[in-house]
């Protein structure tokens, strides 16, 4: 059979002969929305928890909408009109409004790649849109720390706006639970300090720290105290289907109107299954998820929960643009000198992690448990050795290998990759 895995932005069809017992994990049906626009426009208006944005906006003198950076298909393009439109109808003028990329310590997003993210020309033209800069002390507000000590460092140009609006895209995530909501202020628009701490072994080794899991989750519950500390805000929570189209758009009250919105994902991105499997097979979403490995990591850790112990993880992932950050590539440099054993010792005794560490220390949870392979054919020849992981290129030779180690041939394939959360009932 063959199964059209998501790569970069045309995909990679897979063939899986006779031999392989095939069980393709995908979302039920996801009905998607005819008139998007008509939708967040009736969103705006039927708000959860608050009154709707018109009525909320007036009088205000200034609006910061926090919006995703190029690693999450959000769809900007289609909302932040709408809610410009919006702010403007309620007396705001737009000098007074700007927009600001949540990018938390990825890199800035500029020129064409900027107006991808917007996704609108119109909106680029009317206010002004920032990168959030998590490196440059002056650009944040100091509100003190959370009860666990997390220093509170948010943007000031969010924190001082009178009016703080957020588009998210809600998904499911493997440290937060859910993408969307407070995540993009914590870590989107937060300083590196805050950062550091929120990334530390003491967070991202909590039991609780998983996958579409918001109780007892303590990284949820920090980032949730650091929006309450930065005050007053609301939020715009959208998600999308197989083809990205909207399927969902709601307004409200940011904690409200996001757990409302992460019900909906759980509904409809949760797959269950009956057991384990000895080969994995999944994808890196697709552009614009996969264009770094640090991105795909997020492709291992949610296709661990289906495979059986000591199995083969297979991961298609386009990695275009290498590994990802300066910082990134040294802390994969660390993995592969040091071993994963000592690496991780290393992480439990610090209270701040190194920028983009965490990644790394997240991959480590799949190695712990499988035979991780990347499959690309983007991937640049000189970053392929500090993955810590086996490259190829020979997805058919891989598949053989593995087939072999496979005693009844049972393959669980995940196109979509880290959009689904594939679970093993009791």
């Amino acid at each position: 059979m063959q199964v059209r895995m998501n790569y970069g932005r045309t995909g990679w069809p897979v063939e899986l002969g006779p031999e392989w017992q095939v069980t393709v994990v995908e979302r039920p049906p996801m009905p998607f929305l005819d008139d998007p626009a008509g939708a967040t426009r009736a969103a705006l208006e039927q708000p959860v928890g608050c009154e709707p944005l018109r009525q909320l906006a007036r009088g205000r003198r200034s609006a910061c909408i926090l919006i995703c950076d190029i690693t999450r298909p959000a769809p900007n393009g289609l909302v932040l009109p709408i809610l410009l439109r919006e702010l403007q109808a309620a007396g705001m003028s737009p000098a007074a409004i700007q927009v600001l990329v949540a990018t938390g310590l990825h890199r800035p997003n500029f020129g064409a790649e900027l107006e991808e993210v917007v996704g609108d020309a119109d909106v680029m033209r009317t206010v002004r849109v920032c990168n959030h800069d998590a490196r440059c002390h002056a650009d944040h507000a100091d509100l003190g720390s959370t009860a666990r000590g997390t220093p509170i460092r948010i943007d000031r140009r969010f924190v001082e706006a009178d009016l703080r609006l957020i588009v998210g895209l809600v998904e499911p995530h493997f440290m937060a639970g859910y993408s969307g909501g407070r995540k993009l202020v914590a870590p989107g628009i937060a300083h590196h300090d805050a950062i550091a701490v929120l990334h530390s072994a003491r967070y991202l080794e909590a039991p609780g720290v998983q996958t579409m899991n918001l109780r007892g989750n303590p990284l949820h519950e920090e980032q949730m105290e650091i929006a309450r500390r930065v005050g007053e805000m609301y939020a715009v929570n959208t998600t999308l289907d197989e083809r990205r189209r909207l399927a969902f758009v709601n307004f409200g009250d940011l904690a409200a109107s996001h757990e409302a919105a992460c019900a909906f994902v759980k509904a409809r991105a949760a797959v269950r299954l009956l057991h384990r499997f000895p080969v994995v097979l999944t994808s890196s979403a697709g552009y614009p998820l996969d264009a770094t490995f640090y991105q795909t990591v997020k492709a291992m850790v949610s296709a661990r929960e289906i495979l059986a112990p000591g199995g083969d993880l297979i991961v298609l992932s386009a990695c275009n643009e290498g590994l990802g950050s300066a910082e990134y590539e040294e802390a994969q440099r660390r993995l592969v000198q040091v071993g994963p054993e000592r690496f991780l010792e290393n992480l439990r005794v610090k209270s701040r992690a190194d920028i983009d560490e965490w990644q790394t220390e997240m991959q480590l949870k799949a190695m712990r448990e499988a035979r991780v392979h990347l499959v690309s054919r983007d991937l640049p020849q000189e970053a392929a050795r500090w993955t810590a992981v086996n490259v190829t290129s020979d997805l058919d030779g891989l598949l053989r290998d593995c087939r072999r180690r496979a005693a009844d041939g049972a393959i669980a394939v995940i196109p979509e990759g880290p959009y689904i959360t594939p679970y093993v009932a009791g």
